[in-house]
């Protein structure tokens, strides 16, 4: 995936995260982030390799997240190694 693919795809992912409130504190929370934050720096593609790493983290949020986005689910962790950060090896 390109890296301009790869911001679409996450830019749909921070839209949907924005939707769920509940899940939507969660990551400001665990990130720091104000919603100003999130406005500021919605295209900054260093951010945007943040919010799929905070979606990445429950396969629950995987699946809602590329069900409501009409995407296959292996695309956000696509969608993540195309962005900056993402060549680094996973150890997990």
């Amino acid at each position: 995936m390109m890296q301009d693919s790869a911001e679409n795809v996450a830019l749909g992912a921070l839209t949907w995260l924005a939707t769920d409130q509940a899940l939507f504190e969660v990551f400001l929370g665990s990130t720091g982030a104000s919603v100003d934050d999130v406005k500021e720096r919605a295209a900054d593609p260093q951010f945007l390799a943040g919010v799929l790493e905070f979606i990445l983290m429950d396969d629950d949020w995987v699946v809602a997240c590329c069900d409501t986005l009409n995407l296959s689910y292996e695309n956000l962790g696509l969608a993540r190694q195309a962005l900056p950060g993402g060549d680094l090896p996973n150890w997990t």
